[in-house]
């Protein structure tokens, strides 16, 4: 069958979904109701639907009341009794598959179940709608007609009890249906490879001469792959490797410091760049317009939200609030209940409402990602924006970057710290760095507050770091490629430490 006309076929299929999300998108909290009761029922008879008596569970608050929020550390001990071979003890379905995510504020390794449900339900209907949005709002894509470049992690087999576990992307990969491997490169085999450095060229080798029309995967690793395929093929950006190329489908990462990165490599006016926000705990929103900075809220994939307002977030005032309950402009803990048995479980995740009808967000960071030693209350959302700024203005690239505070020592004022890697260094340091300052000002008045006349913050302490320290530090972490991320903001000096003490020892060593 002719490409152009299996491009129409599948157009066709995906946008049917279209009339489907009306329903969430006209009633949108009535929709997340019907999903709790549902949740609810068809776990009534596990061990801890039997515990908090789910069945006589008959409105959000009766739920809210009766069930705990939760971290993973609450339900690690359900979760190990899971992976020990038990079943039927968060979730009726038997759990056989578990994405493994260290995340990145505690070393010590997470296993998140994924249901049967889950999969299918959750993150494979949401690469499904991911596609149907973009086709529906690009009539003339001929995605279908090419291939997408996929860059996942590594799967490994949990042997004591024959759990399998590996990062989620693995996990997808592993599970679709055969026919799937055929729109997509690299093969199966080869996105499922382990070892970082081995795996990076053979997706060269097998992606250069595929005609690839988009490309999926988290910005920072993205960008690793690209640029080896570009030193491979001798090329100067990627258009002339994939012509063809049309949209790029990003999320893990936020994507401002890198923008500019990806313009510059991909010089093509209407090329189109979709973010998603998905998690080893599930699938939770997607852009649903071009050239929108806004993720539509997906209602109907097995997950019941919850929020926590961070103005209360660890307080003895902490409170949580349904979707129904929530403002514009907020800053939210994520709350969720699933599918795959995790019951207000804390994502970690903070997001604000840009919408409320339709509930569109926009992700502004990690509940342990943030800096407020001082009461300026930084999220990463401010540090990326701040850090776009400064790089137009200076012209600048950024490749990683982490900020933590310095603390108040006696009469010392405090400030803030950041290590920064550079794609492009700025003519000028001391420029650049009092753009920063003023662009981090420009975007929080809470900052701006404390940085008056230095009344209690100094002025912000640049590191200019190494070539390859972030990449380092996170071999030595065994956290290459895949999902792993740098962590951006911390209350603590521990990355931070870690990083400077790496930069030190390599310069010794020179």
């Amino acid at each position: 069958m002719a490409l152009p006309i299996i491009n129409s076929i599948a157009s066709w299929i995906l946008k049917k979904r279209i009339h489907d999300m009306e329903l969430f998108l006209k009633y949108p909290n009535e929709v997340q109701e019907e999903l709790l009761h549902n949740l609810l029922d068809t776990a009534k008879d596990t061990l801890l639907g039997i515990k908090y008596d789910f069945a006589s569970i008959n409105s959000y608050r009766a739920f809210a009341e009766r069930v705990p929020v939760s971290t993973y550390e609450d339900l690690e001990p359900l979760i190990e009794q899971t992976r020990r071979g038990e079943q039927n003890v968060f979730w009726p379905t038997a759990i056989k598959w578990f994405a493994k995510s260290s995340g990145t504020t505690n070393a010590k390794s997470k296993f998140i179940p994924v249901s049967p449900e889950a999969l299918e339900d959750c993150h494979y209907k949401a690469g499904k709608d991911m596609l149907c949005l973009y086709l529906n709002n690009n009539e003339e894509s001929q995605l279908f007609t090419g291939k997408s470049l996929r860059l996942g992690g590594s799967k490994q087999l949990y042997e004591d009890n024959n759990s399998i576990f590996g990062d989620l992307s693995a996990i997808l990969i592993d599970n679709m249906p055969f026919w799937a491997e055929f729109s997509s490169t690299p093969s199966n085999k080869t996105s499922l490879m382990g070892e970082w450095e081995t795996k990076l060229t053979a997706i060269v080798n097998e992606t250069i001469n595929e005609n690839v029309t988009s490309f999926a995967g988290v910005p920072s690793w993205m960008m690793v792959l690209l640029n080896r395929i570009m030193e491979t093929t001798g090329k100067e950006n990627l258009l002339e490797v994939w012509p063809n190329l049309e949209v790029y489908f990003h999320g893990g990462v936020s994507f401002e410091p890198y923008r500019s990165q990806y313009q510059n490599i991909i010089p093509k006016g209407d090329f189109k760049y979709y973010e998603i926000y998905n998690a080893s705990e599930g699938f939770f929103a997607i852009q649903d317009s071009n050239y929108s900075n806004d993720l539509l809220l997906m209602l109907d994939y097995g997950i019941f939200y919850e929020f926590i307002p961070m103005d209360t977030f660890g307080t003895d005032r902490q409170r949580v609030i349904p979707l129904s309950e929530v403002e514009m402009n907020k800053n939210y803990a994520v709350v969720i209940t699933t599918n795959a048995g995790l019951w207000r479980y804390m994502v970690g995740d903070t997001v604000r409402f840009t919408s409320l009808s339709p509930y569109r967000i926009r992700i502004t960071g990690r509940t342990k990602h943030y800096i407020n030693v001082f009461g300026e209350e930084l999220m990463v959302e401010n540090t990326d924006k701040a850090l776009a700024k400064a790089c137009e203005q200076t012209g600048a690239e950024v490749r990683d970057y982490t900020v933590a505070p310095i603390f108040m020592e006696g009469k010392e004022k405090g400030a803030h710290e950041w290590i920064i890697e550079f794609k492009a260094q700025p003519e000028n340091t001391e420029a650049f760095r009092n753009a920063l300052d003023l662009a981090l000002q420009s975007v929080n008045s809470d900052y701006e507050a404390k940085r008056y006349n230095n009344m209690t913050l100094n002025k912000l302490v640049l590191n200019v770091a190494r070539p390859k320290l972030f990449y380092d530090w996170l071999k030595e972490q065994d956290k290459l490629g895949g999902q792993h991320k740098i962590p951006r903001l911390s209350n603590e000096r521990n990355y931070l430490e870690q990083l400077k003490a790496l930069q030190v020892e390599d310069s010794s060593m020179a």
